[in-house]
C-alpha cells in the first residue's frame, strides 16, 4: 500500500517535477513544469490522489476498481481519484501516475518540454 511519503517520492523522482501547495495548507500539488498532474490532501485519514487520466480510459478504470473514482473537485470527464487503501497494487497506482504525467507533459507548450526534457 503506498503512503503519502512513497507518493511524494514516485512523483518528485520524475523529470520536471515540483511539489508546493498552491491553494491551502493541507493540498499537495505536483506540478511537472507549469501544470498540475497530481494532488492529495495530506490531512485526509484515507489518503487519496487526484491524477489526470485519458477519457477514453477514465471509465473502464472506474468500472474495474472500486477505488477509482471521478476526480473529487476537478472536472470528471479528465480527472479520477484514486483511493491508496491497499486495494489497488502498487504498480496500478505507480501505473496512473505515469499516466497522468505523460498526459500533462504532453500538453505542455513545446518550450517548456524542451527545458525539461534537457534537465539532467
Amino acid at each position: 500500500m503506498i503512503n503519502l511519503q512513497q507518493l511524494k517520492n514516485y512523483c518528485l523522482s520524475k523529470k520536471g517535477v515540483c511539489a508546493d501547495f498552491p491553494f491551502d495548507d493541507e493540498t499537495l500539488v505536483f506540478k511537472v513544469g507549469s501544470k498540475m498532474f497530481a494532488l492529495t490532501n495530506i490531512k485526509d485519514k484515507e489518503l487519496k490522489v487526484n491524477l489526470k487520466c485519458d477519457p477514453m480510459m477514465l471509465q473502464d478504470l472506474r468500472r474495474e476498481y472500486e477505488a477509482i473514482k471521478p476526480g473529487y473537485h476537478m472536472n470528471k470527464t479528465h480527472w479520477n481519484t484514486v483511493e491508496l487503501d491497499g486495494s489497488l497494487e502498487d504498480k496500478i497506482v505507480e501505473m496512473l501516475i505515469d499516466i497522468s504525467y505523460d498526459l500533462v507533459f504532453k500538453g505542455l507548450k513545446k518550450k517548456e518540454r524542451e527545458e525539461i526534457s534537457k534537465e539532467g
